[in-house]
């Protein structure tokens, strides 16, 4: 940087290293942390967090750790941040959240007090393995020392109740949100109507999209999918339809997760003749699912045939192997109707852009 005409101190290297760690650039600022211990421009605390945060989002803890030794060794004290990144990095991957708890006792042990980020990240952990109680026992704790909630901490604890399929629990939890004044986002009502959708709590996930329009949200197909799944869930199959002219009047194009829900809602109640209707709608339309969902279709499909009678069993073949279906098979050389959808539809989209 010198040979730019950059005078070099640890403020200019931390800002570097900032923007290259937001961006995703690890080794450019891994880089330049070299760099000024080689100029013999001794790192500050802020210059390791940096760095920790930078590799707490790659999940790669034992640099975090070897970070937070290395700072030790320098002589600089870790503070609040430091042990928060490296919760967060235990707490971002599925099996680690008792490391991630380890690390937040370390940070109290050594006589700092938690931030609401601290306690946010730790209820992220929690949540990511299916610990719903523990993450609400830490959202009473962090109450209980002075802290207040913030609009992450809220989603953080709302996902480990939508992971745990409590709908009651979300339903305290938002009223408590909107009791506190805390404005969700669009990833906050994503997690509640989501969580509600899976447990066939349609008139809740109805009243999640009605709060859409408060926050300046539109709703996307998305969002249009999770509430046709509330609904098919709740068995309100019926509203189905009507809610495909919902989206027609927003500009909102169906895609394969839409006739999909619609396909598995009608076959669960035997109606084979709807199934089989909104499963031509998608091949004609193109919206062809990719080969992961096609095969989690058909596996349902093929579930639910060898459970039916006879009759209900030649209908749901039918569906799986019709001629406007993705898996008859065809004679060597000849692409099934599925493969053949799905690259005209790839093409499509590159003579698009």
């Amino acid at each position: 940087m010198e040979k730019k005409g950059v005078s070099s101190n640890a403020i200019v290297y931390n800002t570097l290293m900032d923007a290259f760690g937001n961006s995703n650039q690890v080794e450019e600022a891994e880089g330049l942390f070299a760099e000024m211990k080689s100029r013999g421009i001794k790192p500050t605390a802020a210059t390791f967090n940096i760095l920790m945060s930078a590799y707490s989002r790659k999940m790669q803890t034992e640099i975090v750790e070897k970070l937070l030794v290395e700072m030790q060794d320098m002589g600089l004290k870790p503070n609040v941040k430091s042990y928060t990144c490296l919760i967060s990095a235990y707490g971002r991957q599925k099996k680690m959240s008792d490391m991630a708890a380890d690390a937040f006792l370390r940070m109290k042990k050594a006589g700092i007090s938690p931030t609401s980020h601290s306690y946010t990240a730790l209820i992220h952990a929690f949540s990511v393995s299916g610990w719903h109680e523990k993450a609400y026992i830490a959202f009473e704790n962090m109450q209980k020392e002075g802290l207040k909630p913030s609009i992450e901490t809220y989603t953080a604890l709302l996902d480990a109740f939508r992971r745990a399929g409590d709908a009651q629990m979300l339903m305290k939890i938002w009223k408590l949100m909107i009791k506190e004044k805390i404005e969700g986002t669009k990833v906050t009502f994503n997690t509640l109507l989501d969580g509600f959708a899976k447990q066939g709590h349609y008139i809740e996930a109805r009243d999640v999209i009605s709060e859409f329009g408060n926050i300046g949200l539109q709703p996307t197909v998305m969002t249009y999918n999770m509430l046709m799944n509330a609904y098919a869930r709740g068995g309100q199959h019926s509203k189905l339809p009507q809610l495909l002219k919902e989206m027609a009047a927003l500009n909102l194009k169906p895609d394969s997760v839409t006739y999909s829900t619609m396909i598995y809602a009608y076959v669960r109640v035997r109606d084979f003749k709807r199934a089989f209707f909104y499963h031509k709608q998608m091949v004609k339309s193109g919206q062809m699912p990719d080969a992961r969902s096609y095969e989690k279709l058909r596996a349902i499909l093929d579930v639910k045939a060898a459970r039916k009678n006879k009759k209900d069993r030649s209908a749901i073949l039918g569906i799986i192997n019709s001629k406007m279906g993705l898996l008859k098979i065809k004679k060597k050389g000849k692409k099934d109707e599925f493969w053949k959808n799905k690259k005209k539809r790839y093409v499509r989209t590159d003579n698009s852009q």
